[in-house]
């Protein structure tokens, strides 16, 4: 496949793993790369910013084929510095990197003085328009359907994708509710360039998170996600489980939640231990709605092949519709 987003990126197939904190690790970005696709190494989810130049040199012993580098850059604190996460990445050689949460401007100059690409992920069209503005390479426009933060305009994939696509000039990816080689198909004839998978790929062999969880997860339908946050504008999707329930009752109760009255059950720490130990209740779990649609845990490779036979697939057979 050739797209933008494959001669940007230098692989076989527009299929990026999505920044994900806790489980994009050395052995699923690797793997995911190994696939012909992109695979992402979640920075954040280390301790350090020594911690991440250890996590990449463990990836490149596992993979010589390109991957990047996700930096989430904090919603919460306008003060924080990102210096030493930057030195980091530079010092690393890692020619990708994909920002999220607050706004890339914070990082662009320094990452693109050293010939560093930038993917940027958004929520909104007009927050894709804002990172063009600013020097991104790539926008992957996040819709509602998608784990993490979808942003609080819950517009669908359908409608979000194609309206990026009427006002963005840069490549673009979809995000949100891809998981299988029809959906792909959806993705680049809505005018994606490529698409961000996070989700899909939590759900592999290579992923080190619990086998608890992940079979908890394939079990799952499309009702079984929740949003969290909404109260305070910072509206996430999780695995609906007691921590999350938990989130949205406080948040419904008369007078509602402060940040403060749901920082332990927000707790980062928590839900790394919950993903470790495979304690579905023991903290938040990130999700999409797309896990309605998946049902088995395969190895990468075979999902990437299967992804793209299936996509090619569903693109001739659209074809073939329309001419009859």
């Amino acid at each position: 496949m050739k797209t933008r987003i494959t001669e940007l990126l230098g692989v076989q197939y527009p299929i990026v793993e999505g920044g994900m904190q806790w489980v994009g690790r050395a052995e699923l970005a690797a793997a995911v790369s190994n696939a012909g696709a992109f695979g992402m190494v979640t920075a954040r989810s280390l301790p350090t910013p020594e911690d991440l130049l250890k996590e990449v040199h463990r990836t490149r012993e596992l993979t010589d084929k390109p991957f990047g580098i996700n930096l989430t850059l904090s919603l919460m604190a306008h003060d924080v510095s990102y210096d030493g996460w930057l030195d980091a990445i530079i010092e690393s050689g890692v020619r990708v990197v994909e920002t999220a949460g607050n706004k890339p401007h914070l990082v662009i100059d320094r990452l693109k003085s050293h010939g560093i690409r930038i993917i940027h992920k958004c929520t909104s069209v007009r927050h894709a328009l804002s990172a063009e503005q600013a020097g991104v390479d790539v926008i992957s426009i996040d819709a509602f359907e998608a784990a993490g933060h979808p942003g609080e305009d819950d517009v669908p994939g359908m409608v979000l994708i194609p309206a990026a696509r009427r006002k963005l000039k840069i490549p673009m990816l979809a995000s949100g509710g891809i998981a299988d080689g029809r959906s792909m198909a959806a993705a680049l004839a809505l005018g994606a360039d490529g698409v961000n998978i996070g989700t899909r790929f939590m759900l592999t062999r290579e992923s080190a998170i619990h086998e608890n969880v992940k079979q908890t997860l394939v079990a799952a339908s499309e009702l079984d996600t929740t949003l969290i946050k909404r109260t305070l504008k910072r509206t996430a999707r999780f695995y609906a489980n007691v921590v999350s329930e938990e989130i949205v009752a406080l948040e419904r109760r008369p007078g509602g939640a402060t940040y403060d009255d749901l920082k332990d059950l927000l707790s980062g720490n928590r839900g790394n231990q919950a993903l470790a130990a495979g304690n579905i209740d023991g903290g938040l779990i990130c999700a999409s709605q797309v896990i309605g649609l998946i049902d088995d845990i395969p190895n990468c490779a075979e999902l990437v092949s299967r992804m793209v036979a299936d996509c090619r697939a569903s693109l001739e057979d659209g074809l073939r519709t329309f001419r009859s």
